[in-house]
C-alpha cells in the first residue's frame, strides 16, 4: 500500500508539473506523455490514472465562449473552388489551411490571430497578432509560412471566403509561388475543420485562461504558447505525436481520437 501510494504521489508531482504549462491538457494527453516520454515503467493502468485525476479534481472540463465574426464572406473579390474535398495530405507542406480567431483581453478588447496551419502535421506554420482585421495579419502569417516552406513544395492553401483571403495583394502571394488555392464553398465550419480545431485548442487550452493588458503581452504570450503547441503537446490527429515531429513524418498517420455522444453534444476524447 505504501509503495502504491507513493507511486500515485510521484504521478500527481508529474501531472502538476506538466499542467503548469499545458493547463489544460486533458487525461488522455497527460497519461500518454507519462507513459511514453517520461516514465514508461509507470505501473498503472489508464482506468486507475483516471480515477486519480478524478479523485484529486484534476479532470479538465471544456466550456464554449463567444467568438466575434472575423470572416466578411461578401465581397467582391474573385472566389476560388474547394480543392480539398477527402483529399488527404501523405507529408507536411503539401495542405496549409489558414483561418482568424480572436484573443480577448481583460477590458473586452479583440486582438485578432491570423493562423496558417499544415493540415498533415497539425503543426503552426506561421502567425501574427493585430489589433484590427486588415491585411496586414494575414500576410505576416504567410510570408513567416513560406519562410520555411521547401523550395519546389506542391501546396495548395485552403481558408475561408474572408475578404483577407481573396484580396489581390494575399492572392498575389499564393500565385507567386505557384500555389493552388482553395476555398470553403458555404458557412459549414467542416469545410475548415483542421483551422477550426487549431484555433479551439489554443484558446481552450490556453489563451483563454491569461489575463491580457496590452496587444505586445499578448504576442509574447501567443509566441510561448504556439511553441508548446507546436514542440510539447501530443496531437491525437497524429498518433499522439507533437505536430514538430509529426512535421518530420511521411505517410498515413492515424487518428488516436473516438467521438462519444453524450446528450446531443460531440465529445472528442
Amino acid at each position: 500500500l505504501q509503495s502504491e501510494l507513493l507511486c500515485e504521489e510521484i504521478i500527481l508531482k508529474m501531472v502538476n508539473s506538466l499542467r503548469q504549462d499545458q493547463p489544460v491538457l486533458g487525461g488522455r494527453k497527460l497519461y500518454h506523455i507519462l507513459k511514453t516520454k517520461i516514465h514508461p515503467d509507470l505501473d498503472i493502468g489508464r482506468d486507475k490514472f483516471f480515477d486519480l485525476l478524478r479523485d484529486n479534481g484534476l479532470l479538465i472540463r471544456h466550456s464554449r465562449v463567444y467568438r466575434p465574426v472575423t470572416t466578411l464572406s461578401w465581397n467582391r473579390f474573385h472566389k476560388y473552388p474547394n480543392l480539398i474535398k477527402d483529399y488527404d495530405p501523405l507529408s507536411a507542406n503539401q495542405l496549409y489551411v489558414a483561418d482568424i480567431t480572436y484573443v480577448r483581453n481583460v477590458e473586452g478588447r479583440f486582438y485578432y490571430l491570423s493562423l496558417l496551419t499544415d493540415a498533415y502535421s497539425r503543426k503552426i506554420v506561421g502567425w501574427a497578432l493585430e489589433d484590427s482585421l486588415e491585411m496586414s495579419g494575414p500576410i505576416k502569417a504567410l510570408n513567416m509560412a513560406l519562410e520555411t516552406l521547401p523550395p519546389g513544395s506542391d501546396l495548395i492553401h485552403h481558408s475561408d471566403r474572408g475578404v483577407q483571403y481573396c484580396s489581390k495583394d494575399y492572392i498575389s502571394i499564393l500565385q507567386g509561388i505557384k500555389c493552388r488555392i482553395s476555398m470553403t464553398e458555404n458557412g459549414d465550419p467542416r469545410e475548415n475543420a483542421i483551422a477550426e480545431r487549431v484555433n479551439g485548442i489554443l484558446k481552450e487550452e490556453w489563451l483563454n485562461k491569461e489575463m491580457i493588458t496590452t496587444l505586445g503581452q499578448a504576442r509574447d504570450i501567443v509566441r510561448k504558447v504556439i511553441d508548446i503547441y507546436n514542440t510539447r503537446r501530443p496531437h491525437s490527429s497524429v498518433e499522439m505525436l507533437t505536430p514538430e515531429e509529426a512535421h518530420a513524418k511521411k505517410g498515413p498517420l492515424k487518428r488516436k481520437w473516438k467521438t462519444i455522444y453524450k446528450r446531443k453534444q460531440a465529445i472528442l476524447l
